[in-house]
């Protein structure tokens, strides 16, 4: 992890994120971009400085982002940090991911209110799906809950497939990193004809590809639903981190669509990472 990016609104919870990102940045030594992206009625670039002043609550909102963003920047630049700040203006849901590409970020870190209007809801919308496939790296949400860093407990929610080894492979490094034990969850449901037994031969078969995981608990919930199960579990166990994967196919993770990983991010309190497959 060399170049993290935090997308904020200011909300709580981004300002959770941006706390986290700084945290995480200082663990790994990285840099730490902070980016705002404020909607405007016109092409705000394209004004002039007299067109400006006929939009004053549009100034005011610049004026308050460039001290929100300045503040962030201080806090991590005093934690030994190189930051960077950037204020976009958008007059449309215009994609995170060209950003990440020009500045080669390997790591998102927001904040999302669940069910109310978040940042991901209010400027990533329905592209969300679109930008975490294109971009290919992880985004971490964090939610209601507190923090807990560095995490200790991580779930890994998955059908355990194969076509998952990669993305789980970067969920063991970060585990690895920070001394976490993982909980390896996999869920039956209604629509998924699967008993107990199999399920745990699912895991067994898949935790084969990594021969020196050493620190992992096992778990099968039964549930009439994925969300469901995954409640379930976080109310019984201790849990820091959520992790799902992306997945092209149809189904079970459909990420971002109104599916599971949407459920999720929308009802648990928890921090969420999503790993692209």
């Amino acid at each position: 992890m060399k170049n993290i990016l935090v997308p904020t609104d200011f909300s709580d919870n981004c300002q959770k994120a941006a706390h986290l990102g700084i945290k995480m940045a200082v663990f790994y030594k990285a840099e730490i971009h902070f980016l705002h992206q404020l909607h405007t009625p016109v092409d705000w670039v394209k004004l002039n400085k007299t067109d400006e002043h006929n939009y004053p609550e549009i100034l005011k909102k610049i004026g308050k982002a460039k001290n929100k963003l300045r503040e962030l920047d201080k806090e991590a630049e005093h934690k030994g940090l190189f930051s960077r700040t950037f204020l976009e203006f958008i007059s449309d849901n215009k994609a995170i991911a060209s950003h990440t590409h020009d500045f080669q970020h390997d790591f998102i870190i927001t904040g999302s209110r669940g069910k109310e209007k978040g940042f991901l809801n209010e400027i990533l919308g329905s592209n969300v799906q679109n930008i975490i496939r294109k971009t290919h790296i992880p985004i971490l949400v964090v939610k209601d809950d507190q923090v807990t860093f560095p995490f200790k407990s991580i779930v890994f929610v998955s059908d355990f497939n194969l076509d998952e080894v990669n993305a789980f492979a970067k969920i063991l490094n970060l585990a690895k990193k920070f001394n976490a034990k993982i909980h390896l969850l996999h869920i039956n449901t209604n629509s998924i004809s699967n008993d107990i037994n199999n399920g745990l031969q699912s895991i067994k078969k898949f935790i084969k590809q990594f021969p020196k995981l050493a620190n992992f608990e096992m778990h099968i919930y039964n549930s009439p639903t994925v969300l469901g199960g995954i409640e379930n579990f976080e109310e019984s166990n201790d849990v820091d981190l959520i992790a799902m994967n992306s997945h092209t196919r149809k189904g079970l993770f459909s990420v971002f669509s109104k599916s599971i990983a949407e459920g999720v991010t929308n009802y648990s309190k928890k921090p969420i990472i999503i790993t692209h497959l």
